[in-house]
């Protein structure tokens, strides 16, 4: 820590702080919105998920479950459209579920490596393996935006700090295991489907973070590899 603080080589590139969008650009928190009374081009799909009454037609109750789903996730506008970014996040989560505890049945994980960490950024989900045996996880995870990608390949974990602050932003990555430059595994206190992502870091869940703290070490692997959808 105190080394790398000197030299500045990591300070300098930790990029991979998660904040809404709208604290990243320095604007103004968004105001509160209105219901809409217009159907979304997902209006069926959104509200098959929500295990609201699929009838493709925008009702106020439709609307309420819509803007809790948004609230909760921080999409915005917060206005009750079942729009694509909406649905995006909703067949992410279908996808994520479908993952079950075979997360790497598509061997695309190496399992020659012993103990490592994964990360499917197509599926946006993070699991820790050994050989082909599931430690922990899936779990969902939040990665780079486009512009901020999480860089993919194999990796090994060099720097960890668990109350980590960012230089940069001032703002806190509790249990933050870095992996390449400035990007890391850490805890954020938004939802890990907020989009658009994070600027390069795996963000997770604290219950997450703290798992993958006790179950990793320096020079344990990690391997990075698919595409975020909107990258």
């Amino acid at each position: 820590m105190g080394h790398i603080r000197r030299t500045g080589a990591v300070a300098a590139g930790i990029t991979a702080l998660v904040v809404p969008l709208t604290v990243a650009l320095g604007a103004a928190p968004a105001q509160a919105a209105s219901c809409t009374t217009s159907k979304g081009p997902y209006q069926k799909q959104v509200e098959k998920f929500l295990g609201r009454p699929v009838d493709g037609k925008q009702s106020a109750a439709d609307c309420k479950a819509i803007r809790a789903f948004q609230s909760k996730h921080g999409i915005t506008p917060t206005i009750g459209y079942a729009g694509p970014v909406t649905w995006g996040v909703m067949d992410l989560m279908n996808k994520q579920k479908a993952a079950g505890k075979t997360p790497n049945k598509a061997g695309k994980c190496p399992v020659n490596k012993g103990r490592i960490a994964c990360v499917d950024l197509t599926r946006q989900l993070s699991w820790v393996q050994d050989g082909k045996k599931l430690v922990y996880g899936p779990v969902p995870v939040r990665t780079g935006r486009n512009g901020y990608e999480t860089r993919t390949g194999l990796k090994k974990i060099y720097w960890r700090n668990k109350n980590h602050v960012s230089s940069i932003y001032n703002v806190p990555m509790p249990y933050s295991q870095f992996f390449d430059g400035g990007q890391a595994f850490h805890s954020v206190a938004v939802s890990v489907w907020n989009p658009p992502g994070s600027h390069g870091c795996v963000n997770m869940t604290k219950t997450a973070a703290a798992k993958y703290w006790s179950l990793l070490r320096n020079g344990d692997d990690v391997y990075v590899y698919g595409r975020k959808p909107g990258t």
